[in-house]
């Protein structure tokens, strides 16, 4: 594949997702960092563990299991909402872990409730979060609805140059033309 900027190529693709099992432990509420390990460098991501504990505690679960190990960022959207959207192992926007967990720390419904920087999990209703989660590259209008678990507090700029080389194919929703993969996620305490 064609690559852009500092990305390296990337041989990850969709498959079927690790069975890791399921979280059973809750860590201590505080700040956690994720590093997301990417074929364009690293996205360090300050989790909040006070505000969204399950959240936090289920995705470092998924992250030390190797859950997201050698997955692609199916999903860019760039016209409305500003997200590149990450944590489907099978990159079709459809997979996930085998379980799902409750919603937490929801934003109010106001005008740019997602700013740029925020990282919140994807789902298809309420209490159906499983492991996809977006990186909000400009301030986004969302339904209240996407539990805000994090801020992107290092690469920012990877998520916006990934954003500028578009959606393949044209448009304003699908895959990026310039292809990210994680190739493994650490999660350290603050």
């Amino acid at each position: 594949p064609a690559t852009t900027g500092p990305c390296a190529p990337s041989s990850a693709a969709g498959s079927t997702a690790k069975d890791v099992g399921a979280p059973n432990d809750v860590l201590p509420a505080k700040k956690y960092t994720f590093a997301l390990k990417t074929n364009c460098g690293d996205i360090e991501i300050t989790a909040d563990g006070v505000k969204a504990p399950v959240t936090v505690a289920t995705l470092a679960f998924l992250a030390k299991g190797g859950f997201y190990n050698g997955t692609i960022c199916h999903r860019l959207t760039t016209q409305g909402l500003y997200v590149l959207q990450c944590g489907d192992p099978t990159g079709t926007g459809g997979g996930g872990p085998n379980f799902t967990f409750k919603d937490e720390n929801l934003p109010a419904q106001v005008d740019n409730n997602y700013p740029a920087g925020t990282v919140a999990m994807a789902n298809s209703g309420p209490g159906t979060n499983g492991s996809q989660f977006f990186l909000v590259f400009a301030d986004t209008t969302l339904g209240a609805n996407y539990t805000i678990w994090g801020t992107i507090t290092q690469g920012l700029d990877i998520v916006k140059a990934i954003a500028k080389a578009g959606v393949k194919g044209g448009g304003a929703d699908g895959a990026p033309n310039q292809p990210i993969s994680i190739n493994r996620v650490t999660v350290s305490n603050n």
